[in-house]
Protein backbone atom coordinates (compact mmCIF):
# COMPACT_ATOMS: atom_id res chain seq x y z
CA UNK A 1 0.00 0.00 0.00
CA UNK A 2 1.27 3.36 -0.97
CA UNK A 3 2.08 6.12 1.76
CA UNK A 4 -1.06 8.21 2.77
CA UNK A 5 1.30 10.94 3.59
CA UNK A 6 2.74 11.67 0.31
CA UNK A 7 1.30 13.78 -2.00
CA UNK A 8 -1.08 12.91 -4.63
CA UNK A 9 0.60 12.97 -8.31
CA UNK A 10 -1.07 14.50 -11.14
CA UNK A 11 -2.46 11.19 -12.78
CA UNK A 12 -3.72 10.45 -9.03
CA UNK A 13 -5.13 13.52 -8.70
CA UNK A 14 -6.63 13.51 -12.62
CA UNK A 15 -7.89 9.84 -11.27
CA UNK A 16 -9.84 11.17 -8.00
CA UNK A 17 -11.48 13.65 -9.71
CA UNK A 18 -12.68 12.31 -12.75
CA UNK A 19 -14.11 9.68 -9.85
CA UNK A 20 -15.51 12.65 -7.98
CA UNK A 21 -17.54 13.93 -10.94
CA UNK A 22 -18.70 10.33 -11.55
CA UNK A 23 -19.74 10.06 -7.88
CA UNK A 24 -21.74 13.34 -8.32
CA UNK A 25 -23.42 12.64 -11.68
CA UNK A 26 -24.51 9.18 -10.37
CA UNK A 27 -26.34 11.02 -7.44
CA UNK A 28 -27.64 13.66 -9.28
CA UNK A 29 -29.14 10.88 -11.12
CA UNK A 30 -30.44 9.29 -8.06
CA UNK A 31 -31.75 12.22 -6.91
CA UNK A 32 -33.99 13.10 -9.98
CA UNK A 33 -35.53 9.65 -10.03
CA UNK A 34 -36.51 10.03 -6.35
CA UNK A 35 -37.88 13.31 -7.39
CA UNK A 36 -39.89 12.10 -10.61
CA UNK A 37 -40.96 9.44 -8.21
CA UNK A 38 -42.42 11.61 -5.74
CA UNK A 39 -43.90 13.71 -8.36
CA UNK A 40 -45.80 10.56 -9.63
CA UNK A 41 -46.87 9.79 -6.32
CA UNK A 42 -48.57 13.06 -6.04
CA UNK A 43 -49.99 12.92 -8.81
CA UNK A 44 -51.95 9.59 -8.71
CA UNK A 45 -52.48 11.06 -5.01
CA UNK A 46 -54.31 14.45 -6.36
CA UNK A 47 -56.16 12.68 -8.70
CA UNK A 48 -57.59 9.70 -6.62
CA UNK A 49 -58.24 12.70 -4.22
CA UNK A 50 -60.23 14.30 -7.12
CA UNK A 51 -62.25 11.13 -7.96
CA UNK A 52 -66.19 11.35 -7.07
CA UNK A 53 -66.84 9.80 -3.75
CA UNK A 54 -69.54 7.96 -2.85
CA UNK A 55 -72.51 9.59 -0.68
CA UNK A 56 -72.50 7.97 3.04
CA UNK A 57 -75.59 7.11 2.13
CA UNK A 58 -74.34 5.41 -0.58
CA UNK A 59 -71.64 3.42 1.39
CA UNK A 60 -71.71 -0.40 0.96
CA UNK A 61 -72.22 -2.28 3.99
CA UNK A 62 -69.70 -4.12 5.29
CA UNK A 63 -69.21 -8.06 4.35
CA UNK A 64 -69.87 -11.01 6.96
CA UNK A 65 -66.14 -11.68 6.46
CA UNK A 66 -65.59 -7.80 7.80
CA UNK A 67 -66.98 -8.96 10.87
CA UNK A 68 -65.19 -10.27 13.88
CA UNK A 69 -65.72 -14.06 14.32
CA UNK A 70 -65.78 -15.92 17.53
CA UNK A 71 -63.02 -17.81 18.10
CA UNK A 72 -64.09 -21.48 18.82
CA UNK A 73 -60.85 -23.21 20.16
CA UNK A 74 -60.60 -26.59 21.90
CA UNK A 75 -57.48 -25.57 23.49
CA UNK A 76 -58.43 -23.11 25.72
CA UNK A 77 -54.59 -21.83 26.81
CA UNK A 78 -53.46 -21.18 23.23
CA UNK A 79 -50.13 -21.53 23.22
CA UNK A 80 -46.70 -23.57 22.28
CA UNK A 81 -47.00 -26.72 24.22
CA UNK A 82 -43.14 -26.01 25.72
CA UNK A 83 -44.68 -22.63 26.99
CA UNK A 84 -46.93 -24.73 28.99
CA UNK A 85 -44.74 -27.68 29.95
CA UNK A 86 -42.74 -24.31 31.28
CA UNK A 87 -45.80 -22.99 33.13
CA UNK A 88 -46.68 -26.38 35.24
CA UNK A 89 -43.12 -27.47 36.15
CA UNK A 90 -42.95 -23.84 37.92
CA UNK A 91 -46.77 -24.42 39.52
CA UNK A 92 -44.91 -27.97 40.72
CA UNK A 93 -42.24 -26.23 41.82
CA UNK A 94 -44.15 -23.44 43.61
CA UNK A 95 -46.69 -25.90 45.37
CA UNK A 96 -43.79 -28.29 46.53
CA UNK A 97 -42.05 -24.63 47.87
CA UNK A 98 -45.29 -23.91 49.76
CA UNK A 99 -45.42 -27.70 51.28
CA UNK A 100 -42.25 -27.01 52.78
CA UNK A 101 -42.55 -23.77 53.83
CA UNK A 102 -45.87 -24.82 55.21
CA UNK A 103 -44.31 -27.91 56.69
CA UNK A 104 -41.18 -27.04 58.24
CA UNK A 105 -41.70 -23.70 59.31
CA UNK A 106 -42.79 -24.11 63.31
Amino acid sequence: MADSTAPLTPDERAELEALRAEKARREEERRAAAERAELEALRAQAQASEAPQPAPSEAPAPSPSARPQAVDDDDDLAMPLGQKLLIAGLAIVFAIAVFYVVRYSG
